[in-house]
């Protein structure tokens, strides 16, 4: 079958795109006529705005689900700190001042055990949010204060 016949059109590009269009053909190895003649058939194509607004709407649908997901880890990392430091206000007395050194320095040590333990952790990939996940039935409940 014979190519459909060609026209030849004249229009005038600024410098800088001409060189592009060049350099962009030349890295390709085709005719800038080939190259022209592909990027209006694409923007002229009618159905090329909905190909795009389609890939856009995907890409914003996995973002949205990947901002779920940071939100609900971050949602439970507050939760368990901000328990964690209830259970300790609560359940913690005060040191007299004669402890105060002996307490700190046994505080800096389970600290760097703490951190150490934290990379390990960060090393394997393995998070404190996915063991919540699993270790925790799903309730039907909305409000999780109302067990």
């Amino acid at each position: 079958m014979k190519p459909p016949p060609r026209i030849k059109q004249t229009f005038r590009l600024s410098a800088e795109l001409s060189r592009d269009l060049a350099d962009y053909a030349r890295r390709r190895r085709v005719a800038q006529g080939d190259v022209v003649q592909a990027a209006l058939s694409s923007h002229l194509s009618p159905d090329g705005a909905d190909r795009l607004e389609a890939a856009l709407a995907r890409r914003l649908d996995r973002m949205t689900r990947q901002i779920d997901r940071l939100e609900r880890h971050i949602m439970i990392s507050n939760e368990t700190l901000a328990l964690f430091v209830r259970f300790w206000l609560t359940a913690v007395p005060p040191l007299p001042d004669s402890a105060q050194a002996a307490a700190q320095a046994k505080g800096r040590e389970r600290f760097e055990g703490f951190v150490e333990t934290l990379g390990r952790r960060l090393a394997k990939g393995r998070s404190f949010a996915d063991e919540i996940v699993q270790d925790v039935p799903a309730t039907t409940s909305a409000d999780p204060d109302e067990e």
